[in-house]
């Protein structure tokens, strides 16, 4: 949980408004993480689409209920209804999820005229149901479906347009239907819809959990080599260590190709060394920094750098596509690529804000959803606060053992290897995430004495791994 007091005050950070269903399965996800199995999200949802239906005082009501969670939503509310003359449509065809099927199975003992359909025929076999019904409910298909309809849902479709009978959606309304009303479920999915609240945590959605991990696809078979991203590192000199922590985290969350553009060499096999003359990195490198970074998808800059360097750093950023700002770049002025990643501890961002992170959660929140207004900050601490200007997030993974050195190069390497496929804010959330779960597995098997070094090689468990 959030530090006592705060909880509430986390509330100006729940998102409003319309919510996509790629986001809606991230928030589902962490509810589960949170505690909620799957099966009582589905209570909840399906007993308030019952209140909705029982609302509008019917006699005869049918549930058309597809093979999917939303048919399951659908299967639920029968039950709460089974007081009334209800009937259920219910696609039967394989691929039903395991959650519609035990709903399917509940339902089944309950006062209840559930007609399995296959195909067309069976579907104009009902056409009473439909010309009969007081009010029809569509949860015929969820908020993951795409394509053209098939039977016996398009026959279902059709039917109940045709039919002189209010239509009520569930979450979203199927192709084809137009309801009198939509019910969305903890937040609306589509223009109009009442939404009704399912009981998912406050922290389901502005905590980031393992749900977030469901944006990370899954490379192709065909994948060649450079597609999952080119990650170039600018760094070191006074420091030497820094830049290759951060490319070993870019290569283990999934970058192919990680280049190292340093003073300072150091045997890592797996990382290209770019060979920068001199002691530090100065203006007479910024052609080739320049060159190397038009040819990257991300550029890291900061790590191990030192305060002479920050002239080339500006300079180097005006020509990043995407680039994440770590360590000795977080300083005024503050350095702007044309999408950013800030990943600042709370001495940095003092240092490019001007102003310390201040005391309480809620208020530290809104002080980085101020400061953020050239891109995402992600103000790492025990809890770590990310924000792009317009939304919040907090994580709470990690262990005091990452207080070592070295750690925050790492998460910058693995929010760099993210940010070559997803939007900025996403990527410093995920990073923020796997780098702490990362540190808490390696905590719980040594109990003490971490390095930075260990990190990279935990993070594909926790980035990767589907268990």
């Amino acid at each position: 949980m959030s530090p006592e007091g705060e909880e509430e005050d986390l509330l100006e950070f729940l998102e409003a408004g319309l919510i996509s269903p790629e986001r809606m399965r991230v928030v589902d996800m962490n509810a589960q993480a949170l505690g909620l199995s799957p099966l009582q999200l589905m209570e909840s949802a399906g007993r308030a689409l019952a209140d909705v239906v029982l609302s509008c005082e019917p006699s005869k009501v049918l549930i058309l209920c597809g093979k999917g969670n939303n048919g399951g939503d659908g299967l639920v509310a029968a039950r709460y209804l089974q007081a009334l003359e209800t009937s259920v449509i219910l696609v039967d065809q394989p691929g039903m999820t395991p959650e519609c099927a035990r709903q399917r199975d509940a339902a089944r003992h309950c006062r209840l005229a559930i007609h399995p359909v296959q195909c067309s025929e069976d579907v104009e076999a009902r056409a009473g149901e439909f010309r009969d019904a007081d009010v029809i409910v569509d949860c015929l298909l969820g908020t993951g479906t795409s394509g053209e309809l098939r039977e016996p849902v398009r026959s279902c479709v059709g039917m109940a347009a045709a039919a002189d009978v209010p239509v009520i959606s569930a979450d979203i309304p199927t192709p084809g239907i137009v309801p009198d009303r939509i019910v969305s479920f903890h937040r609306p999915k589509a223009a109009g819809s009442d939404a009704v609240d399912i009981g998912i945590p406050l922290e389901a959605e502005v905590f980031v959990g393992p749900g977030e991990l469901l944006l990370v696809k899954r490379r192709e078979k065909d994948a060649h080599k450079g597609a999952g991203g080119k990650v170039l590192v600018i760094g070191g000199g006074p420091y030497q260590g820094a830049p290759y922590l951060a490319g070993l985290g870019a290569l283990r969350a999934g970058a192919d190709l990680v280049r190292i553009a340093s003073p300072v060499f150091e045997p890592v096999p797996d990382l290209i060394y770019e060979r920068l003359g001199g002691e530090v990195i100065g203006m007479e490198h910024l052609d080739r920094l320049l060159e190397l970074a038009g040819d990257s998808d991300v550029v890291v800059i900061g790590n191990g750098l030192g305060g002479e360097s920050h002239d080339v750093v500006c300079r180097v950023a005006e020509h990043c596509k995407k680039a994440v700002f770590d360590a000795d770049a977080l300083r005024r002025p503050v350095p702007s690529a044309e999408e950013s990643i800030y990943t600042p501890h709370a001495g940095e961002f003092a240092r490019m804000t001007g102003s310390r992170p201040v005391d309480g959660l809620a208020s530290r929140a809104r002080q980085v959803k101020g400061a953020a207004q050239g891109g995402t900050i992600l103000l790492k601490g025990p809890v770590d606060v990310i924000s792009d200007g317009r939304r919040v997030r907090f994580n709470r993974t990690g262990s005091p053992a990452m207080t070592v050195g070295g750690t925050g190069d790492v998460l910058a390497g693995v929010a760099a290897a993210i940010f070559c496929h997803l939007p900025a804010f996403e990527s410093a959330c995920i990073a923020a995430y796997v780098t702490g779960k990362a540190g808490e597995a390696i905590a719980a098997e040594q109990g003490g004495g971490l390095l930075a070094s260990d990190l990279p090689e935990r993070i594909p468990f926790e980035l990767f791994r589907r268990d």
